[in-house]
């Protein structure tokens, strides 16, 4: 590190820029145009960088790099090339950006803990809950471009169909030969396990108010004519922690960070010059 010091030291000198020996002083790294380099500026470098203080090699390696930069930065600051007021515009910039994302980071790290989204998911658990019901269909399809007297045809194709269930005809085999629906028709119907809410708010509201051994007369949704059969249900299930846990901690950062600004803001006076811009 002497010798370093040493040559650093001739080689800046033309320039203006003197290096002390910094293995002379505990306190000062360096002296750059008279100005001195902390020590602890360099630690926290260290630290930024995740550099060990221990590891001597990879400090001194780093330490020369460092030290470079450094009088390479305020020897060009001196030249006269760059717009000074762009390059201090940038830095405030980048001083605000950091300022703000570390104190975010920080601040929400402390308050958005693994506990708090825990705490949050078992004080909320009914937004985790979902009530499901198992019903099948038989369904006459219609859309927005049918005339009248084709939305009553697929109508009267539905009563008719229900008429056989009427008369004993076995619902699943009705909707084998008859729903427009071919993938739940093969399936007698079978619409397996539905979401409330996921689907045609009718068809749900209607699905939902079913109990045990119920079939409907038919009834309009979004997608055509219905007869629909209730077959289980309904169940509530609730989401397992795991699977909700990302989004709970999205929400209270969010929430947090919020409220953080907020109170941050509150002690904030801007008066703006109005004269500025016009």
């Amino acid at each position: 590190m002497k010798r370093y010091c040493t040559l650093l030291t001739i080689g800046m000198l033309a320039s203006g820029v003197v290096f002390t020996a910094a293995c002379a002083k505990k306190e000062s790294l360096a002296v750059v145009n008279g100005e001195s380099l902390d020590k602890s500026r360099f630690e926290a470098y260290l630290e930024i960088k995740r550099i060990s203080p221990k590891d001597d090699a990879h400090k001194q390696r780093v330490l020369d790099q460092y030290l470079e930069r450094e009088a390479l930065a305020r020897v060009i600051e001196l030249q006269d090339v760059l717009n000074a007021e762009e390059i201090a515009a940038e830095l405030n910039e980048f001083k605000k950006e950091m300022l703000i994302s570390r104190y975010f980071e920080k601040r929400l790290a402390e308050k958005v803990t693994d506990q708090a989204v825990l705490n949050f998911y078992n004080s909320h658990a009914s937004e985790y809950q979902t009530h499901k019901i198992q019903v099948a269909h038989i369904l006459f399809r219609t859309n927005k471009s049918m005339s009248e007297t084709e939305r009553k045809a697929k109508l009267t194709a539905a009563q008719n169909a229900m008429s056989k269930i009427h008369a004993g005809e076995a619902f699943d085999e009705v909707a084998k030969t008859t729903s427009e629906d071919r993938v739940s028709g093969g399936k007698g119907g079978d619409l397996g396990w539905l979401a409330e809410g996921a689907i045609d708010p009718r068809f749900s509201k209607k699905i939902f108010s079913l109990s045990s051994g119920d079939i409907t007369e038919p009834f309009e949704s979004g997608f055509g004519y219905h007869i629909v059969k209730y077959l289980d249900g309904p169940q509530v299930v609730t989401q397992p922690f795991e699977k909700v846990k990302g989004r709970i901690r999205h929400q209270l950062r969010n929430e947090v960070k919020q409220a953080e600004i907020e109170a941050l803001m509150s002690e904030i006076d801007i008066q703006k010059n109005t004269d500025v811009g016009s």
